[in-house]
């Protein structure tokens, strides 16, 4: 049964509810808040029994269409996301029933595929229906960036601005953003993923650009989050029993929370979580946060070998808070306390060092011949820690599944240096080497960002 209609309302609450179309186009809510579901739809057995070896289109459509009753029709959603997820996602078991999910097979290689396929095809409908054109701004630590410019290339109603920091993203993650062009724009920003994040939702807030109609395709846009909730569902299906509502752990390799997030909607939605295992690489303020229950802020960011990581607050930190009950600012100010307790029950929260990520990677690949890079790694080494410290989850019976976020190619360098090998290109990066670039470059510096909006826009 579809459930009543979703309205979608600020984690700042000085703004009022919207549908979802609205708040897809908006971005960020008008009081700076980040949109949230006011109730999350519950799916019922006899729908989970459906879904058992149902394909991943298939999954979408259930899913998505929970929240987006009466804005679209079944047809031309069902289209939407035959379009739009028309690779395969490998389950790849490395030993009794654990399982790596390698969401790096779209593409552009990484798990964000996943929510920007389909988020710019949503974007693009409702733009069309309304005869609206729009300006995305974007920030990313590399896959994002990559993943956008690929779904958004040739929309005719949308145009893009990706602002990446200059020093942490591979020259993979960059010329997959770069060596675009249409309606594809990219920045170098003398910076931090933090300082490029802080400049967009700054551009979102001044009176001086409203012309622009700019939103955002960033996690902070609750049009990503429904997307990414989809491969938990599908994972699910295909490894558990599902008629006994088997519980399954859910590892994920975390850096602005968005991937996270979108695994609490689906556990909210009833998908049987027993636990999901949060690791973050040394930008620990989650964990520490997990643990003590004083949240700080970490700026700048720490540089670590898992770059799309290197968060020193997470944005979606905001949503994790509010599904829990309390409020937190855009600066991480906790106004309302959460229910800690409950978010510790349901989250295993650790940070996992550059040394402990290169070693997990180099003993997964000898012991068992599965390749992981250095995010992945990460979520492997995680789940690995919550096995040790939970005996009674460390069972050979026990499914646990990690989420594998990039393929190892993006990342040569440290393959080689670990590992001596060079790591298949995937079809989607073949020749990417070759490609010519084009990017602007800019200093960390909001000013001279909005100059550059206003001249080119």
């Amino acid at each position: 049964m579809m459930p009543g209609k979703i309205l979608y309302f600020s984690t700042n609450g000085n703004a009022p509810p919207v549908n979802f179309s609205e708040a897809l186009l908006k971005g960020l809510a008008p009081d700076n808040g980040l949109y949230m579901p006011d109730h999350i739809p519950v799916l019922s057995y006899e729908t989970w029994v459906n879904l058992s070896g149902k394909s991943y289109p298939e999954i979408a459509f259930t899913i998505v269409r929970n929240f987006l009753e009466g804005e679209i029709t079944d047809s031309e959603l069902h289209q939407l996301t035959l379009d739009a997820y028309n690779f395969e996602v490998p389950l790849e078991k490395v030993y009794d029933r654990k399982y790596i999910m390698r969401l790096d097979q779209g593409p552009t290689a990484s798990f964000k595929d996943f929510a920007a396929r389909m988020m710019g095809r949503l974007m693009q409908y409702f733009l069309q229906r309304q005869n609206r054109k729009m300006l995305i701004l974007t920030a990313t630590s590399g896959d994002t960036g990559s993943a956008i410019a690929s779904a958004f290339y040739g929309l005719d109603n949308i145009e893009v601005v990706i602002l990446f920091p200059e020093k942490e993203v591979t020259p993979r993650q960059r010329k997959q953003m770069t060596t675009l062009k249409k309606n594809i724009k990219t920045i170098s920003l003398q910076g931090k993923f933090d300082d490029c994040q802080a400049l967009v939702k700054q551009a979102f807030m001044d009176q001086e650009l409203a012309h622009l109609e700019l939103s955002s395709a960033n996690s902070i846009n609750i049009g990503r989050l429904i997307p990414q909730s989809i491969y938990y569902f599908y994972a699910w299906t295909q490894l558990a029993s599902v008629k006994d509502a088997e519980p399954v752990v859910f590892s994920v390799p975390s850096g602005n929370f968005g991937n996270m997030m979108g695994g609490l909607l689906a556990k909210r939605m009833g998908l049987p979580v027993r636990k999901f295992v949060i690791a973050t690489n040394e930008n620990d303020e989650v964990p520490v946060y997990w643990r003590t229950g004083y949240y700080n802020t970490i700026i700048p960011s720490r540089n670590c070998i898992s770059s799309a990581m290197n968060v020193g607050h997470p944005s979606n930190m905001a949503r994790v808070i509010a599904l829990y009950g309390g409020i937190m600012d855009e600066k991480g100010n906790i106004t309302r306390e959460p229910d800690i307790r409950q978010m510790r029950k349901d989250i295993y929260a650790v940070s996992i060092s550059d040394n402990e990520t290169t070693t997990i990677l180099k003993e997964t690949y000898r012991q068992y011949g599965v390749l992981l890079e250095p995010h992945g790694a990460a979520g492997w080494a995680g789940l690995k820690q919550y096995l040790k410290d939970q005996p009674s989850d460390n069972d050979p019976e026990q499914l646990a599944i990690c989420l594998e976020t990039a393929n190892p190619a993006k990342f040569p360098e440290e393959i080689r240096n670990l590992l001596g090998i060079e790591p298949e290109l995937p079809p989607s990066m073949e020749g990417l080497d070759l490609s010519e670039e084009s990017y602007d470059k800019l200093n960390n510096d909001y000013a001279q960002f909005r100059d550059y909006l206003k001249d080119r826009y």
